[in-house]
This record gives structure tokens, sequence and C-alpha cells, in this order.
């Protein structure tokens, strides 16, 4: 049995944004009253799924919370590639749009890297660019996936130890396992990026000093797996019986974790704001403001 003696911190990463994000108004508001233009989030969105749309008015609320301004292009289930591909290339060329977000998924038939390709590297808030990941790879990001650095936020805030410990990925996605197993290496943490072919995975897990979990298997982690002290980040969320679950058994987590990110308040809000932060980067480079 676990020593449950540990008294584990549950992440509120609601407040966490919540605090950036007044950060970030307050530096939009200060070109705003110098009559210079605001960041412009596009947005992209093709198809009529529910949950996507819901994403899509959650990302312009919070721009429009910061005073940074949003447009929305949306496009029918039918929409064929060259119809997104049109749209990208007329954001692209749009000197007042500063960031590009393509809502994924996209349609069947549509190629979600074909699209990420299309976008203006110096608008790809989203980093799904080829040259925007190579350049992660090199130890050169301009823009990094924001759900990894809505992790090293997280981990940074709650002064959890990156460089030299051993870290553990679970789920190796464009979007958050290869980036944040990346960015977790360029802070001099040892990273073990583990899969769905990976042996002895309990075992693995149990060096972790900080455990990632971002496959999408409901409570796959469970408290044997964790190591005493350990910062365990849960990004998966699954639907049971409409229930919303983690990767991660949060309630095996409590008390031998020193943190862990709760399913709802925990990544979530900081990935929404981590995309408000890459827009503002993304506008300061191409303005030189």
């Amino acid at each position: 049995m676990a020593d449950r003696t540990r008294q584990t911190i549950v992440v509120d990463g609601l407040a966490l944004a919540q605090g950036i994000r007044k950060q970030l108004a307050e530096e939009v508001g200060r070109y705003a009253a110098a009559g210079k233009r605001v960041p412009c989030l596009a947005v992209v969105l093709a198809g009529d799924d529910p949950a996507s749309a819901s994403y899509i008015m959650g990302k312009q609320r919070a721009c429009s919370r910061i005073g940074m301004d949003a447009i929305e292009r949306r496009l029918p289930a039918s929409a064929s590639e060259q119809d997104v591909l049109l749209v990208v290339e007329e954001l692209n060329l749009n000197d007042a749009v500063d960031g590009i977000l393509v809502q994924l998924p996209l349609p069947e038939g549509i190629s979600a890297n074909e699209i990420a390709a299309a976008i203006d590297p110096a608008k790809d808030v989203d980093a799904l660019h080829p040259t925007t990941a190579g350049k992660l790879l090199l130890g050169t990001p301009t823009l990094a996936a924001c759900t990894p650095l809505g992790i090293i936020e997280i981990l940074d805030h709650y002064e959890i130890e990156i460089e030299a410990a051993n870290a553990v990925v679970i789920g190796r996605s464009n979007i958050v396992g290869k980036p944040v197993s990346l960015m977790l290496q360029r802070r001099n943490a040892t990273v073990t990026m583990c899969h769905s072919k990976t042996r002895n995975l309990r075992e693995v897990c149990q060096q972790a000093d900080i455990l990632v979990a971002a496959v999408g298997v409901p409570r796959l982690v469970k408290a044997d797996w964790i190591k005493a002290g350990a910062a365990v980040i849960d990004v998966g969320v699954s639907n049971i019986d409409g229930t919303l679950v983690g990767d991660v058994d949060t309630d095996g987590a409590m008390g031998i974790a020193s943190i862990v990110t709760p399913h709802r308040r925990g990544v979530g809000p900081m990935t929404i704001t981590m995309l408000l932060r890459n827009t503002l980067t993304a506008y300061r480079a191409r303005t030189g403001e």
C-alpha cells in the first residue's frame, strides 16, 4: 500500500491562467492606449462539430476579455481541402491577422498536416507548421505548442525542479507528447517518452519525478504507478458514461504526488492562455513592437 502521508496540491490551472491573462490584458491595453492596432487571432472552423464550435467560442471570448481582436472563418462540413487552404491563404495575406488557428478535427478527406503546412510560420500560434516544430527540435523556438507551454508554466509556478529530474511522458502526439518532451529536455530533464508499445509502463512511471499523461486512456495511471513526491500532469480527457475523467486516477494520486492537475481547471485553461500569449508574441515579432 502507498504511504499517503504527503500533502498533495491540486493545481488550480484556472487561477494561474487568470493571473497570466491579467498581465496579457495590461500589455495589450498599452498598445491600444498608444493608438496602435491590437493583436488579432483568426480561427477557422470547418464542419459542424458542436465541441469544436464551443472551443472556438471559448477562444474568441478569451481574446475579447484581454482586449485582443478575434475573427472567425466558418466552412461547411462539405468543404474541400482546397476550400480550407484558400481561407488559410487569405489569412496569411491579411496584415491585420497575427495568429491563425485551424480547429481540429477537420472533416474527413482534409489533411491536418497539409493545412498546418500552409499556415504562415510567423502566424502559426498552434505551432504545427513543420518549420515551427523544427525550430523547437533545434532548440531555437519562436512559437511553441500551447498545451506544453502551459505544462511548463504550471511546473514553474509550483516550483517543481525540472533540471536533472526524471520526466516520463505518456503519449507521443505532435500537439502534446513530442513538444513537451523537447521542452523538458531543453530545461535539462532526462526524458522518457512512452507509448502503446512501451514495455513495463508501470515500472517506468514509478521512476518519474515529473509524470505527464497525454494519451487519452481513462484513469490509466494508478496510485501504484506514481513515485512519492512526483509532479503529475494529467492532459487527457475522456467521457465515461457522461462523466469526464482524465488519464490519471486523481483520487489515487492524493497523498502520494506533490502536485496533480485535475481534468477540470487543470491544464485546459492554461492551453487557451498560452494561445493568447503566442498571439501576442507573433504580433510583436511581426510589428517590431
